[in-house]
């Protein structure tokens, strides 16, 4: 029987999922014809892929070695196929993009209003991801590229520097301190209510990091694990917050405040898997996020800066 390429699929959605009802359900077919299928393949390569003895199904040794190049396989005919549909003059095209979440609250934004300006017939596929999954889909060909913080990375990324991000303090109109420009001592925040990231974002742990540095204890009156949610609370209370600059540059109701000494800074960068295709929607992206900042360099405007998404 020759092998066809559902064959493939089949024996990793298998693997994936430890079953094959699982597997079936994904793959829109029912459980006895993938089964069959699979048998189907080991008969064709001649071994054992998956062992059925346990209450999961998993790949023997000779299964994990084939799933490994059955992976590349589709991954590099995916890939083919972009190729094939890529346009030069980006009349069309597809862009799969991931940030971690403090990138989704204020860089997204004005790139892809740079993106669809000029090029509006290109389709950006946007996620929100941790970093380390970014990475991970990066590997597996699931995206084209992200945006996260300097390593260190995973083997087989590439990182190109952006910018430096900062964080201060970040109050709204019913804050003491705002419209302020001086310098804050941040011991003088030891015992003040703060609205702060939930513990699942990687900057409550920049954060807490900081504070603990400089033996400082802010009273926490509120944990958020949304960034809007954050921003609407630190407008509408006395409550101040500790976030990236950058969110505040079009922000009508809310300003930074610099804390003393100030909090470490971060490096962004682009993220892609090397020696992956790179088709001219995502060459076109990183031209223009590179334009992006340095226009903001040229402008003086405040660089962004802040720890890393969830």
């Amino acid at each position: 029987m020759a092998l066809e390429l559902r064959h493939l699929r089949y024996l990793l959605a298998v693997a994936e999922h430890a079953n094959f009802t699982r597997a079936a359900e994904e793959l829109h077919i029912s459980q006895p014809t993938l089964s069959q299928q699979v048998k189907q393949l080991e008969r064709t390569v001649g071994v054992q892929l998956l062992d059925r003895s346990g209450r999961a199904v998993r790949l023997t040794d000779a299964g994990e070695s084939y799933a490994h190049y059955a992976r590349r396989a589709l991954q590099d005919l995916a890939a083919a196929e972009r190729a094939v549909l890529d346009v030069r003059d980006l009349s069309r095209g597809a862009l799969r993009l991931a940030m971690t979440p403090t990138f989704t609250a204020y860089l997204i934004g004005p790139l892809a209003e740079l993106l669809h300006t000029r090029h509006p017939g290109i389709t950006l596929d946007v996620r929100e991801l941790p970093q380390d999954r970014i990475e991970s889909a990066l590997l597996a060909d699931e995206l084209d590229l992200g945006i996260a913080f300097h390593g260190p990375h995973l083997p087989g990324i590439s990182a190109t520097e952006l910018f430096t991000e900062t964080l201060s303090l970040v109050v709204g109109p019913r804050h003491s301190r705002a419209g302020s420009t001086r310098a804050l001592p941040v011991t003088s925040l030891t015992g003040q209510p703060l609205a702060l990231l939930s513990g699942d974002f990687a900057t409550r742990g920049h954060i807490d990091a900081y504070f603990t540095l400089h033996r400082t204890t802010p009273s926490v009156a509120v944990q958020a694990n949304s960034i809007s949610a954050l921003t609407e609370i630190v407008r509408r209370t006395p409550l101040a917050t500790v976030l990236p600059d950058a969110l505040t540059r079009d922000h009508p109701h809310l300003s930074p405040v610099p804390l003393t000494p100030a909090l470490p800074s971060r490096t962004v960068t682009l993220l892609r898997r090397e020696a992956a295709y790179q088709s001219y929607a995502a060459q076109e992206f990183t031209r223009l996020t590179r334009d992006w900042v340095r226009t903001l360099d040229t402008l003086d405007a405040p660089m962004p800066e802040g720890g890393p998404g969830r």
